[in-house]
């Protein structure tokens, strides 16, 4: 590889290992940001559907399960949708936290891997 002084940076087993370690989270990155993207439209889903709830006065109301709409007492829809409300939030959560440490591990290995190739090396999104 040449550096932006025109000397040689030798690659070694190591830089080589970061290198792909940091194109692996790299793609996990890109993973995680369309789950979350789809965590915050079932959230959006489900707050909608309890919207849709309260404005009913019906005492059975259909649900949907897998793809079929079953008829069940109010009540408990409420409650799985209470619960599903609560799932899909930790689901968020864990996400939102897996994606905040891939960032830092990321930044680290960009510490690593531009300090020994300085500009020979490009590691940032087009």
């Amino acid at each position: 590889m040449q550096q932006g002084d025109g000397t040689e940076a030798q690659v070694t087993w190591e830089d080589q290992q970061n290198i792909n370690r940091f194109g692996r989270l790299n793609n996990r990155l890109h993973e995680l940001d369309d789950e979350i993207k789809l965590a915050k439209e079932t959230n959006e889903n489900l707050d909608d559907a309890g919207n849709e709830l309260i404005l009913s006065d019906e005492d059975v109301v259909r649900f949907q399960i897998g793809e079929v709409f079953a008829h069940m007492p109010r009540d408990d829809v409420e409650t799985r949708l209470e619960q599903m409300k609560e799932d899909a939030a930790k689901k968020l959560e864990r996400l939102e936290e897996e994606k905040k440490s891939i960032v830092s591990q990321m930044a680290e290995l960009k510490k690593i891997l531009y300090g020994k190739f300085k500009d020979a090396i490009n590691l940032e999104e087009d």
